[in-house]
Parts: structure tokens; C-alpha cells; sequence
């Protein structure tokens, strides 16, 4: 494994490094060939610097290529900038010089380990005369850089105990706020913490709940990534797939990592990659069809135009991702284009460097025939690359508010007189709060981490193939979580040119009206959408569950909603109210015109035989039945309730009691055989009125009873249907109710009893024999009635009760009047009382000679 041998002597050099410490004598000894600076300045107080300004990977041809990397280069001259800017400061370290010490690592984290020690190695002293500790300062004070977050990790691990602060620019991992392992890192960018989760909210915002990672295999990517998708899936989205490499890795390992994009069915990609990374990662997919993906980028690539360059085939047109704020530093971009300083620093750097910015050779190097000849005197003006490229203007801000920090903290320390004593240590960083010439504030919490704020930035290409950078929204992770993020109303470019936002789901939206029930082995995103059973609704998209309507209330045929029950009750308008009320009505009528008819016949044989004062209420009692009937129908209340069940109760004993009371006088009539014994005396017409009276009377005790204890009330039924609510009359007391048709049964299975005893009278004078039919009927309706009652459903019940009344009630006025009807509108001549009497044996002639006389004794 290459770099190996490499990290071996760096850790055998700290090994070294220590055991020399700890002996009584401090002593400083060389192993190996020693770092050597690439750019350095002499100074009272110097600084470190860490950048790779050389970068390697493998090629096609399985070859590593090292080039010079132009960014890093900004980055030092940014350092440069802000230490001169200082030390020509009157305010900021007054008669103090800054220098500096600026390595290269060439990407190589091995390097930097050994760079690490470097610089930590200049900060012992190897004379042992305590006199000379106050004669030089320090030489390093604290260290700028890495770039990236695995080495600086290592740098940290390595300066850590010996509190050298560490400030880097673009080292954004999460894991680097430990301040337990890193005790001395501080840095200017925010931690990949606050950008992951504002990564999560971004694609939670324009509702991709599908999407698959793309992430650097180190600190960086896998830290940054392991909070995005904790935070993802916080938020309901789902990862389809989670990849990684590296850019050292094979290029078969890159391939696979494409072959799985390839296979995917999301169409939005999260890619948590440094922009070295993703340079070899577009240089492979140009390779592959992979347009009309949807990418999602961190702040190490979204904002980088020489990766917006490399992209040929346009495979990242329309990304969005959040970076680094955009600022400016004045005096900044001249003085990065005044490149001739550089030569008094270092001629080879500086030869290196200007004929890879110029595509030229200097005369002594070897001919080549693909590069002309550089003369020195070439003119930036014009010349269009990575190292004029100015986007970059925050990170470079980043690296020159980590220099005014450090300058910041060594002021506060001279101001005190420790300079001499210590060194300069993280906490006096940390404690720092200045503003920039800019007005950009600068502090540290106390993990080292400066304020998170982001920009959300979207790729929209121009005609001549440059990419714009346009800002669309903001994130301020200081803000409450739902107001972090907040995006701009301008337009958003996305895949492929399309103003339409793309849409990645495993699964459809669930409409309102369903729930989501999870497919088996398949992520929570991955979802079946099924409707709500009868009476539950939900509606909002995507619901878990369905929610239960309340009781009063049912679920509509969409099932997005709770719409009020209908309520229900048997209504005067309904086809089933308007006939019962006919029916009812015309029983009335009919009892009317028989009420008539006996009335203008009353003085007649026949209707003075049937006991004329018991008929006319018995005709009485039964318009009663017809009527009460009525109060069944219509929307109940507490006065109907109790009005329906106790009229129907005693008007039917008033009527039962008259039947009861006929049917004895003709049965005792005829029964009283012994001689010398008078029973008619005992059924006389008072004695009628007083047994109708005391029967009536037990029900109305009964109905008093029952409304004083538990009377009826109106309730709403919400069982028997599940859409409806039936509006009734609940009987209160169960026992009040049976009571009042137990005794309504009694009754009429005495009249019954003794009308059928009465059945074989004679034929002149047979109404015993209409009555037992009468009662036939009315006990056949009421013991149907029961079963009927109390199986039907809702107000069905009601017009079951209602037809019970209406059809005993049309029995007994059938029965026992039309005959008679009959009798005096068709046939006055049976109307007579020779008629009456008859024709038959003495015995029976004397019996219905009594019955006659004591009916009409009644009715004078």
C-alpha cells in the first residue's frame, strides 16, 4: 500500500520527537531528509500554513498524475495577503512581525503527517540555557489549514497535546467538533453537521423522499453523510442506495459506483463529495448516459466552477446545494494576480507555477515541442483558468479570517505580557469576537465552530456554456427549525433545462381518503395506499393512519372527510309516513261515518241490543287508537315521546275495556241458567260504566307510574346504522313499557276468552261470535307485533308499532261495527226487534228477551 513507508517514519519521527523530550537535557535531533518550506517569510511570530499544492490521482493508464493545483495556491496567497495586511497595521500587532513557514502535503496524508511534525518541531528550543527563552520568540503559533477534513484530523491527533492551534478554511466534518479529540481545531467554516441536516431539508422541501448518495470515502463524506441520512430519514426520506470511493480508488470500484446510479430508480442524487472527487468522478461518467439526474451538492463542490468546466456532457446542469455565503474581500483578487512576489519566495515554485498557468517552458528545461517558450514577462490579462477564477472568494475569506484570528488572539496576549511566558493556545482563539474590515463578525463557539449559514445555489448554464452560480435561498441553522431554511421566489433551473420541479418517490402520494401500509423488506418511503374503512378519513397526503370519525359524524365516499349523520325518523314527508298517516286518517273517518250511522240509528233494535252507550265509546276510544297512531310520526321530543307511548296505552285499554265489558253482559246473559238467581243485576249499565272505569284506571296508574320514574325521552340511535343517526323515543323504563302492553295483552286475551265462551248464541244475535274474531285479529297483530318490534331496525320499529295500532285498531271497527253497518244501511228489515228476539226454544227466547231489555235499559 503506497505511503505506507511514508507514514511509518513520520510516526518513528514523533516516536523520537518524545523520547528526546523526556530526557533531562532538551535536544533536538534529524532523522531523515528534513520538510523544507515552500514559501517562507522571517518574522517575531510565525505562523504555519498547510496546503497541497500538488494533487495526484491515478489516470486511465492505471499511472499516478500529479499536477499543480492552482486553488491551493490561492489559498497561501490569501495567507500571504492577510499576514501583510497585518503587519502593515498600525492597530493589530504594533511592532510585531509576522512570518510564516507554508508546506506542501501534495494531498497525501502521510505528507501531512510529516509536515505536522515539521512544524511542530520548530517549536523546540534546543538550548538549555534558560536565560535565552525570552531572546526569540516561538517561531510557530498556530497552524492555517488542512483543506480537508482526513488530514486534518490527523494534523489535530498529532498538535493536539501540545495546544497548537489548528484553523482550518474548508475541513467541514462533524467529527472535528470533539473537542476531547481535537482539542486544538478550530476552523471558519461551518461544520458539516449544520450542512447535512440543511442538505436533508432541501430535499424534504421539494418533496424527493427517493434518493441515492454519493459520498467520499473519508471523514468528510461518510461523517457528513451518516448525519444527512439520520436526518433524512427523521424528515421521511428514504436512501435508495449509499455509495462511496475515493478518487486513489480503481477505476472498476468507480465504475460500480455509476453502474448503481445506473440501476436506481430515484432520480435525485445527494452527492457528499470533495471537489477532487468528484473531478475524477465526472471524468468517468462522461463515459456513461447519466443525464436527467437530479444532483444535490455539498459546499466542497456546488460552488466550484473548474468542476462546472470539466462537465462536458452536462451531467450536472441544473444542481442545487448549499455553500458558503458569498462575501468579498477588498484588495483580495488584485494582490492573487500580482504573481511576481512569488519569485523572491521560491524561484522553483515559481517556475513551476508559471508555466503551468502560461502552458510554456523556460529555456533551460528541456525542448519540448508542445509548449513554447516562456519569456517571465507574460500577461495575465485575458487568460481564463482556475487560478483567475475567482468564485472561490469565500473560502479564500475563510483563510483570511483564520489569520486576523490568530493575529486577534496574540494581541490580546501582548496586551497581558504572556507573550514571552506561552505560546498561543486554542482558548485564547476560541475567546476572540472581532470584525472584519468587511463588518463580517468572527468568533468560535466552544467546539471551535464559527456561525452556520449557507446559500442555496443552483447551477444554470448560459448559451456559451458558462455556468452561472445563482443564489436561491438561504439557510441560518440559528433560526428555529422550520424557519432555517428559506428559499427565494426566482426560478429554479433543474435537470435538463425543465422549470418543473422532478419528482423522485418509491411510491405515489397517498391521496387523502387513504393510509400507507409499508411494503414488506422495502424501506418506510416504499408504501401501498389503501382506503379507509367505512367511517374513518384522513385527509392529508401521505396519512399513516386513518382517523375514526367522531359519533355523531360518518366518512364521506371519498373518505377525505367527516360529514354530520343524517338524522332520521319516520317522517310525514317519507312515502312510509305518508301512508301511514293516510291509513290513520282514514281509519278516523270511517269510525266517524259508523259513528253516524249508529248515531241516526240509535233508536233501532239493533243498536239498543248491542248495548248503545258501550258502542258509542267503544266508536270513541277506537278514533282515539286511529289518532294517537299520528303521534308516532314526526321528529321526536320529550313531550311526543311520553305522549305517543301512554295515549297509545290507555286509549287502547278504554277500548278494550268496552269490548270486555260487551262481551260479559252478552256472556252473562246468556249463562245465568239457575233458577231464582238473577245474575243481570250485577251487569247492569252502572256497573259497565264502573268496569270500564276501573280498567282504564289501572293503565293510567301504570303510565303514572312509568313517567314518574323513568319516563320516555328522544335519543339518537347511532348503532343500527352506521351512516345514519336514527332519531327515536327511548322507552326509559323497559318495565314501564311491558307493563303498559302486558296489560293491553291481558285484556285482550280476556275478551277473547270470553267471547269465544259466547260463540254458539244464536244466530239472530251473534256479535259474541264478531267479537272472538275481532280478537283473533288483535292478538295475532300484537303477538306478531313483539318479534317484529324488536328486530327492526331504527324507525322501522316505529312503523312496525304504527302498523300494530292501525291493524288491531281496523280489526275490532271491522269486526264488530260493519256487520251491524251492514245490518241498517242494506237490510233495515233484520232491523226490527221481532227480528231480534227470534224465533226458538222458550228457554233461549227468555234469555235474549233479558239481554234485550237490559241493553236498552243502558242506552236510555
Amino acid at each position: 500500500m503506497q505511503g505506507w513507508p511514508e507514514l511509518g517514519c513520520a510516526l518513528w519521527q514523533l516516536v523520537v520527537l518524545v523520547s528526546f523530550s523526556q530526557t533531562e537535557e532538551p535536544t533536538c535531533v534529524q532523522i531523515g531528509d528534513p520538510e523544507i518550506a515552500q514559501l517562507s517569510q522571517d518574522g517575531d511570530i510565525v505562523l504555519g500554513g498547510i496546503f497541497y499544492f500538488h494533487s495526484s490521482w491515478k489516470n486511465r493508464e492505471d499511472m499516478y498524475t500529479q499536477n499543480l493545483n492552482f486553488r491551493e495556491f490561492q489559498f497561501a496567497q490569501t495567507m500571504l495577503f492577510a499576514i501583510e495586511e497585518i503587519n502593515n497595521s498600525t492597530d493589530l500587532l504594533p511592532g510585531v512581525s509576522l512570518g510564516y513557514n507554508i508546506y506542501d502535503t501534495c494531498g497525501s496524508i502521510p505528507k501531512t503527517i510529516k509536515v505536522a511534525l515539521a512544524l511542530n518541531n520548530e517549536n523546540v528550543n534546543t538550548s538549555s540555557n534558560s536565560d535565552t527563552l525570552c531572546t526569540k520568540p516561538v517561531q510557530v503559533q498556530a497552524i492555517v489549514g488542512e483543506t480537508s477534513s482526513s488530514p486534518s484530523t490527523a494534523i489535530g491527533t498529532l498538535i493536539g497535546p501540545f495546544h497548537i492551534p489548528l484553523i482550518s478554511h474548508f475541513a467541514t466534518c462533524a467529527c472535528l467538533s470533539d473537542k476531547t479529540k481535537y482539542p486544538s481545531f478550530l476552523r471558519t467554516i461551518p461544520s458539516d453537521y449544520y450542512q447535512s441536516r440543511a442538505l436533508a431539508q432541501l430535499v424534504k422541501h421539494f418533496g424527493w423522499t427517493w434518493v441515492g448518495a454519493v459520498r467520499t470515502n473519508d471523514d468528510y463524506g461518510n461523517n457528513g453523510m451518516a448525519t444527512f441520512t439520520e436526518t433524512a430519514e427523521q424528515l421521511g426520506v428514504c436512501l435508495e442506495y449509499s455509495v462511496s470511493f475515493f478518487r486513489t480508488d480503481s477505476t472498476e470500484k468507480i465504475h460500480k459506483v455509476i453502474e448503481t446510479i445506473q440501476a436506481s430508480t430515484s432520480k435525485v442524487i445527494v452527492a457528499f463529495v470533495s471537489h477532487l472527487d468528484m473531478d475524477v468522478l465526472i471524468h468517468e461518467m462522461a463515459n456513461y448516459n447519466l443525464t436527467g439526474y437530479q444532483w444535490v451538492g455539498s459546499e466542497s463542490w456546488i460552488s466550484d466552477s473548474q468542476i462546472a468546466v470539466v462537465d462536458k456532457n452536462h451531467i450536472l446542469d441544473g444542481a442545487i446545494g448549499v455553500s458558503i455565503p458569498n462575501t468579498h474581500v477588498s484588495g483580495l483578487r488584485e494582490f492573487i494576480l500580482d504573481v511576481r512576489p512569488l519569485r523572491s519566495l521560491n524561484n522553483d515554485l515559481y517556475k513551476e507555477f508559471w508555466e503551468t498557468l502560461f502552458s510554456c517552458k523556460f529555456k533551460h528545461e528541456k525542448s519540448d515541442e508542445n509548449y513554447r517558450e516562456c519569456t517571465g514577462q507574460e500577461d495575465l490579462t485575458g487568460v481564463e483558468n482556475s487560478f483567475t477564477d475567482m468564485s472561490l472568494m469565500p473560502i479564500f475569506n475563510n483563510v483570511y479570517k483564520g489569520v486576523y484570528a490568530v493575529a486577534h488572539a496574540l494581541h490580546e496576549i501582548l496586551g497581558c505580557g504572556k507573550i514571552c511566558n506561552n505560546n498561543v493556545k486554542e482558548k485564547e482563539c476560541r475567546e476572540i469576537h472581532f470584525k472584519t474590515k468587511e463588518g463580517e463578525e468572527v468568533y468560535f463557539n466552544e467546539n471551535g465552530d464559527p456561525a452556520a449559514k449557507y446559500e442555496v445555489i443552483n447551477w444554470q448554464p448560459r448559451e456559451n456554456g458558462i455556468v452561472d452560480f445563482i443564489t436561491v435561498g438561504v439557510y441560518d441553522a440559528s433560526l428555529p427549525f422550520d424557519e432555517q431554511l428559506k428559499l427565494q421566489n426566482r426560478s429554479i433551473l433543474w435537470s435538463q433545462g425543465s422549470n418543473q420541479v422532478p419528482v423522485s418517490m418509491c411510491s405515489e402520494k397517498c391521496p387523502p381518503g387513504t393510509r400507507k401500509v409499508l411494503q414488506k423488506g422495502k424501506p418506510v418511503c416504499c408504501h401501498d395506499c389503501i382506503g379507509c374503512a367505512e367511517g374513518e378519513m384522513s385527509n392529508i397526503t401521505d396519512a399513516v393512519t386513518c382517523v375514526r370519525c367522531p359519533p355523531e359524524s360518518w366518512s364521506n365516499e371519498r373518505r377525505d372527510a367527516c360529514v354530520k349523520k343524517e338524522a332520521v325518523f319516520l317522517s310525514y314527508n317519507e312515502i312510509m309516513g305518508i301512508l301511514l298517516t293516510t291509513a290513520a286518517l282514514f281509519g278516523t273517518c270511517v269510525t266517524a261515518i259508523v259513528t253516524i250511522i249508529f248515531y241516526k240509528n240509535r233508536k233501532t233494535p239493533l243498536v239498543r241490543a248491542n248495548n248503545s252507550e258501550l258502542s258509542f265509546l267503544l266508536l270513541f276510544s277506537l278514533t282515539l287508537c286511529f289518532l294517537c297512531s299520528l303521534t308516532f310520526i314526526g321528529q321526536p321530543s320529550k313531550w311526543s315521546c311520553m305522549l305517543r307511548h301512554t295515549a297509545f296505552g290507555i286509549t287502547f285499554v278504554l277500548c278494550l275495556s268496552c269490548v270486555l265489558g260487551k262481551t260479559m253482559v252478552v256472556l252473562m246473559a246468556f249463562k245465568a241458567t239457575l233458577p231464582g238467581r238473577n245474575l243481570m243485576k250485577w251487569f247492569g249499565p252502572t256497573q259497565q260504566r264502573l268496569s270500564v272505569l276501573a280498567f282504564t284506571l289501572v293503565q293510567v296508574i301504570i303510565c303514572i307510574l312509568w313517567l314518574s320514574i323513568s319516563p320516555p325521552f328522544p335519543s339518537k340511535n347511532l348503532k343500527e346504522f352506521k351512516e345514519k343517526i336514527i332519531l327515536e323515543c327511548a322507552l326509559g323504563s323497559a318495565v314501564g313499557f311491558w307493563s303498559v302492553l302486558g296489560y293491553i295483552g291481558l285484556l285482550a286475551v280476556l275478551c277473547f276468552v270470553f267471547a269465544f265462551l259466547a260463540r254458539k248464541l244464536p244466530d239472530n244475535f251473534n256479535e259474541a261470535k264478531f267479537i272472538t274474531f275481532s280478537m283473533l285479529i288483535f292478538c295475532a297483530v300484537w303477538i306478531t307485533f313483539i318479534p317484529a318490534y324488536v328486530s327492526s331496525p331504527g324507525n322501522f320499529s316505529v312503523a312496525v308499532e304504527i302498523f300494530a295500532i292501525l291493524a288491531s285498531t281496523f280489526g275490532l271497527l271491522i269486526c264488530i261495527f260493519i256487520p251491524k253497518c251492514y245490518i241498517m244501511l242494506l237490510k233495515p228489515e233484520k232491523n226490527t226487534k221481532k227480528h231480534m228476539m227470534g224465533k226458538g226454544p222458550p228457554k233461549a227466547h227468555k234469555k235474549n228477551q233479558d239481554l234485550f231489555c237490559c241493553n236498552k235499559g243502558g242506552s236510555s
